[in-house]
This record gives structure tokens, C-alpha cells and sequence, in this order.
């Protein structure tokens, strides 16, 4: 390998379409050369290494991860040629503005689309994505799991990548049991995504190498569910692409990487929400479908809440803990347990800031628009321990757990807690079961197949 024959790559991530971007487009290339992975958005993964095991030939000692910050550094020091962008649910100027850095210090910038990363399966593919992080995605996921498996169908769900711990030991992953969780080691923000399957007695896989799970997931199912990270386009080339709304930020929908490719490439929308948007803020998210993709069906949804015991809310102190991503980079101030609080009459929604410790204080540092809920951060042990430390220091008469997994399986909590649980509700017609029912029809006549 030669300098003048060989093109140097620095990728772009966070720990999952990076990794993929590199396994399916990059590995096993002769002609490029990945000198360095960058790391964002999830704590604790940059000074780690993506295994020589799983980066192949021409690796031997793997790819360092290293910081965002150090791009300039990376560039200049590697004689990098192009810089590769592979991470979701940041906006337009974010991308941009890290284009001017990678072109000011010497390297071409470089977005890879659906013809060079998705890969094609062997049996039928929904894919189900979203405009923005917490607009309801994995919800709509197992509502689609559930109609398919009531009409017969074997379903098996793939989760976009989470691998936050052992990357050798996470290369295929799959999930079916409690036992499944503990065997991996999974984060907190791994088992909201993994929990509600296993509670349903659904299969779903997830990892690193995203056609190794492909191959072996196709085993196993007749139809392959593709539930997918953030605002981010599917890994697999989908027969029916759902992307579902969120009205409370509509306009993100045009102006979030990459949410303008997914909204266009939908064959149906999921507008949820409906029932906690304002009437303008649901007609402002139909038109912005209308304008970006006339094509593409559309199902109204709610997302009601369930709660153990409403009335347990009534006039106390609560201390309201929420799905952590969807509060930080999806950049929404509450959810479901806020919506709680208010609605069953809490005297008050205690601000938890002053009683963060460690990684949490930090989290709220980075993301101030948080409002006064606290983000279920856990993306290690330590991490974990400082959620459960500021849970305990805050004096809060109850904690609303609103989010996807009852944290009461991972800590001890020294306060009363009640569980809030949330799924998704069409509204109205058409519902996503009448048109999935259209949609295996035209798969039994070859007239199936959508993005």
C-alpha cells in the first residue's frame, strides 16, 4: 500500500453508523485506508480501538477512536484526504459547520447515501425510522411487530447499533430473554431499546456487524423489522419505509441530518402525538409531509401513557426521570412522566439540577434545554451509580419513571416510585394495520417493495 495509490479516511461518528459505514463501504478495500474513527454524542467511547477482529485485512492493530475535538489534529498529522460524516440527529449547520473544519484543515468532506450502505436481505424488510430522536420510533416499531405476528407472519425486529461495551464480544447480538440483557452487559439506553421486546415475547437483534445479524436473523423470520437510532436511514434496503412525525418539532423534519432523505424516501408517515400537539402544530406536520413527500400514505397517532396508580400523583413532590437521549440530543424539555405529573395533580415537579452528581451534572451542563426532568443517562457502571445518587439526593415524597425499562430492575431506589409506560395508538383511518394488510397483499400478488 503506497501513499500515492491509497486514499486516507478519517469517519465521522458515535458509535453506530460509523461503524457500519466503515464495515460495509471501507473494510477489505485496498485502495482506501481508515487512519481514525472520531467519537460523539455518547460519553466514554473515544480511547478505545474497533477490533482488528472486526476491521479485517490491512488493520492489524485495528482503528483508534479518538475525539470530535481533535479533527484538525487527525487530519493534518495523517495526511488525511477525506473526511467521512456518519452520525444522525444533529442539524444542518452542525454538519456544515464540521464540513468547514475538515475542508479548512486539508481534507475533502464526504456523505455516504443509501446505494453504498444499505444492504439487501432475503426476505421483506419494514423499516421503521423517524425525524428526530423521542418522535415515537420504537413504539410504532412493535406496533408493526404485533399486527405482522397476528397475521401469522414471523417477525424478527433489528435495532440500529448501541455498542457501547465490548465491540469484539457485540458483533451479533440477539435478544429474547432477561438473561439475554445481563449475558451482554447491556446500558440502560440499550435495554429502553431491547426490554419492551423481550416483555412482548419478541426476538430483536442488534451489534456491530449489520450483515452478519442480517444473515442470521433472516434465519429465523419471514419478515425483518428494521427499528431504527435517532433520525438515521435504515441499514437494510427496506420493502416499506415508515418514518414517523413528531409535531412538536415539525420543522426539524427539513432541517435535521439526515431527516429530508428519510421524509422523502418514506412510502408512509406516522404523525404522532396527536393528542398532547396543538391543532397547528399537527396541521403544520401534514403539510410539511405533504410538501416533502405527496406520495406517501398518512396514519395519525397518539401516544397514551399508563400508569400503575394515577392517584398516587396527586398533591406530591415528584421527582420525574425520563428516557435520557430524548431529553439531550433529541432536545425535548419533557415527556410522558411530565405530562403525568401535570395531569394527576403534583403539588410540584422538583428540579433536579441542584442535586446532580458526577456525569449527570455534566449532562446537564452540555444540554441546558433540559427542563426540569431528569435524563436516564446510563451508559456504564459509574454512570449508573451517579443517575442512582441523584435520585437519592433529591427530596422528592415520589420518582414518576417514564422511562421504556423500569429502572427499579437496575437500582435500588430509597423513595417510592410509580412506572409510566407509553404505546403507540392510531388514530382514526387509515390505521397502520389496514395498510400493512395492503402491503402483505401486494407482496403475495409481486407488487410489494417500497424505498
Amino acid at each position: 500500500m503506497t501513499r500515492a495509490t491509497t486514499q486516507r479516511v478519517v469517519i465521522l461518528g458515535a458509535a453506530g453508523r460509523d461503524f457500519h459505514n466503515f464495515n460495509v463501504h471501507f473494510r477489505g478495500h485496498p485502495e482506501t485506508q481508515v487512519v481514525a474513527l472520531t467519537a460523539a454524542q455518547i460519553p466514554n467511547i473515544e480511547g478505545r480501538r474497533y477490533p482488528p477482529e472486526l476491521a479485517g485485512p490491512g488493520y492489524p492493530d485495528g482503528i483508534p477512536i479518538e475525539p470530535e475535538a481533535e479533527l484538525e489534529r487527525i487530519i493534518r498529522e495523517q495526511q488525511v484526504d477525506v473526511a467521512v460524516f456518519s452520525y444522525s440527529d444533529v442539524s444542518h449547520q452542525h454538519v456544515m459547520a464540521l464540513a468547514g473544519r475538515a475542508m479548512a484543515a486539508g481534507a475533502d468532506f464526504l456523505l455516504l447515501g443509501p446505494k453504498h450502505t444499505m444492504l439487501q436481505a432475503r426476505v421483506p424488510v419494514v423499516a421503521v425510522c423517524a425525524m428526530r430522536t423521542g418522535a415515537g420510533k420504537s413504539q410504532t416499531s412493535r406496533r408493526v411487530v404485533q399486527i405482522l405476528r397476528e397475521r401469522g407472519k414471523r417477525v424478527v425486529a433489528v435495532r440500529h447499533p448501541m455498542p457501547y461495551g465490548d465491540l469484539r464480544a457485540q458483533a451479533v447480538q440477539r435478544f429474547a430473554s432477561w438473561e439475554d440483557l445481563d449475558r451482554y452487559q447491556v446500558t440502560i439506553e440499550e435495554r429502553e431499546e431491547y426490554e419492551p421486546y423481550i416483555r412482548h415475547g419478541h426476538v430483536i437483534y442488534a451489534g456491530v456487524d449489520y450483515e452478519a445479524i442480517l444473515r442470521q436473523a433472516e434465519q429465523e423470520a419471514e419478515i425483518l423489522i428494521w427499528d431504527g437510532g435517532n433520525n438515521d436511514l435504515p441499514f437494510y434496503r427496506p420493502d416499506l419505509h415508515i418514518v414517523v412525525v413528531d409535531p412538536l418539532r415539525a420543522e426539524h423534519a427539513a432541517t435535521y441530518f439526515p431527516s429530508p432523505a428519510n421524509m422523502r424516501l418514506a412510502d408512509l408517515f406516522v404523525i404522532n402525538k396527536v393528542d398532547t400537539a396543538s391543532f397547528q402544530e399537527v396541521e403544520r406536520a401534514r403539510s410539511l409531509c405533504r410538501e416533502m413527500n405527496p406520495q406517501a400514505r398518512v396514519v395519525e397517532a397518539a401516544s397514551p401513557f399508563f400508569l400503575e396508580d394515577g392517584q398516587a400523583i396527586q398533591g406530591k413532590r415528584v421527582l420525574v426521570v425520563e428516557d435520557g437521549p430524548t431529553l439531550t440530543h433529541g432536545e425535548m424539555a419533557f415527556g410522558a412522566g411530565w405530562l403525568a405529573a401535570r395531569r394527576y395533580g403534583a403539588a410540584e415537579i422538583l428540579d433536579p439540577r441542584p442535586y446532580a452528581v458526577g456525569s449527570i451534572r455534566e449532562t446537564f451542563a452540555k444540554w441546558p434545554q433540559t427542563g426540569a426532568v431528569l435524563p436516564a443517562m446510563g451508559y456504564g457502571p459509574q454512570q449508573i451509580a451517579e443517575l442512582a445518587e441523584t435520585i437519592r439526593q433529591a427530596p422528592a415524597d415520589l420518582v414518576i419513571v417514564a422511562t421504556p425499562i423500569d429502572l427499579r430492575r437496575l437500582m435500588e431506589l430509597d423513595k417510592p416510585a410509580l412506572r409510566v409506560r407509553y404505546e403507540l395508538q392510531e388514530i382514526g383511518e387509515p390505521t397502520l394495520d389496514d395498510l400493512l394488510g395492503q402491503w402483505l397483499a401486494s407482496l403475495e400478488t409481486g407488487e410489494g417493495g417500497g424505498g
